[in-house]
């Protein structure tokens, strides 16, 4: 490879790292709250600094044993469904499983991060519904040693299809290998712009807490979207009909429609109240 080659594509990791690792940056933010506000900063650039060190040891595994990964590790075949015939003599009975699937390595990764994601969004969601003390309702409190342990898990669980992505970039065409040293120096770069950005994302999330109800949805969704891509990685079938992967353009449109919602809201609420700060003026 050139150094112009190398240049060129260390930039695009460094971009894809970036915009891949919007959705692990909100959920650094919001699960560092947990700890006290004098340890918050500090939790959060351990945590992505420990990530990184593991992103590389993992990118050294993927390359190495990547097939391992793929291959099959059970299946689960639950019950069976019968559709009938459409017509006398015209096609037969079909049968098949009420849910089906082959896990392997990959998609059970995926599958985890997916259902923590959603079960830490839905929580956090009810419990600033139920919070009555808006000025001191803050999440629920862990230890410095546990949110560290889950940002650097999740971190991972968020890495690994980027990793997957990178390694695709960073291919020879004549070898078919991937350049190590390119993705190591990739992963580096982006860690240390994560960290330089989540004291940031933290600091405007605080200053503007109504958005915290648009980062924990958006949260949701990405959960919802590593739980479909899990299941189809698995060939998960639901009475028959396989589960289809959230598409990153689907996600970004959602994640803009949100975005646009939120804005427009925020807007109109404050229409609202001066008019009525100048009625009850007028009054």
């Amino acid at each position: 490879m050139s150094p112009v080659d190398f240049i060129f594509t260390l930039f695009l990791l460094i971009l894809l790292q970036a915009v891949l690792g919007f959705d692990n940056l909100l959920y650094i933010s919001l699960e560092s709250k947990r700890v006290p506000k004098d340890k918050q900063a500090y939790v959060r650039r351990l945590g992505i600094g420990l990530a990184i060190g593991l992103r590389i040891v993992l990118l050294f595994v993927v390359v190495n044993i990547i097939s391992s990964f793929q291959d099959p590790l059970f299946e689960i075949p639950l019950g069976s469904e019968v559709t009938p015939k459409t017509g006398h003599g015209e096609h037969p009975d079909m049968v098949h499983s009420i849910i089906d699937g082959t896990f392997n390595l990959h998609s059970l990764i995926v599958l985890f991060g997916g259902i923590f994601i959603i079960y830490t969004a839905v929580k956090e969601i009810f419990h600033m519904l139920g919070t009555h003390n808006l000025a001191g309702g803050e999440s629920e409190q862990r230890s410095v040693k546990t949110t560290i342990f889950w940002i650097v898990l999740m971190n991972l669980v968020f890495s690994f299809d980027s990793i997957l992505s990178a390694m695709a970039l960073a291919k020879n065409e004549e070898t078919g290998e991937s350049n190590f040293l390119l993705m190591a120096i990739a992963i580096v770069v982006s860690g240390l712009l994560m960290i330089w950005l989540s004291d940031r994302v933290s600091t405007f999330l605080q200053k503007n807490r109504m958005y915290e109800v648009l980062g924990l949805f958006v949260l949701l969704i990405v959960g919802v979207m590593l739980l479909t891509e899990g299941a189809h990685l698995a060939h998960l079938h639901l009475g028959g009909n396989p589960i289809m992967p959230m598409t990153k353009t689907t996600f970004y449109f959602v994640i803009g429609i949100l975005v646009l919602t939120d804005i427009v809201q925020g807007r109109y609420q404050k229409k609202i109240l001066r008019q009525q700060a100048l009625e009850v003026g007028g009054t």
